[in-house]
């Protein structure tokens, strides 16, 4: 079994800062890309970011220098630092990866459970 468990969301002040974390878990050999997205209620979940396992970076133009996308592979484990947060920014954050290789090397999607921003004063 494979997970992705999140962490670091919560409650800030609009032009405050957050920073979410996202970890694998369980039967993981190999994670591939590592991405984050993010749902408000009514709305399509979009693309926040992602990154490859070289470091390669890619941003929604709504969040572009404010947002920034890490990673450990060591630690199979993605970030988030959120700058300068907007009450636009109020979402569920869900991480995501596309291409997780497992001890059996079969490959899974995994999606994690979601995490609660909400920028607002």
């Amino acid at each position: 079994q494979v997970q992705l468990v999140e962490s670091g969301g919560g409650l800030v002040q609009p032009g405050g800062s957050l920073r979410l974390s996202c970890a694998a878990s369980g039967s993981v050999f190999s994670v591939g890309v590592m991405g984050w997205y993010r749902q408000t209620p009514g709305k399509e979940r979009e693309l926040v970011a992602t990154i490859t396992n070289d470091g390669t970076t890619n941003y929604a133009e709504s969040v572009k220098g404010r947002f920034t996308i890490s990673r450990e592979n060591a630690k199979k484990t993605a970030y988030l630092q959120m700058n300068s947060l907007k009450p636009e920014d109020t979402a569920v954050y869900y991480c995501n990866a596309p291409s997780v290789t497992t001890l059996y090397f079969t490959k899974l999607e995994v999606w994690g459970q979601g995490t609660l921003v909400t920028v607002s004063s």
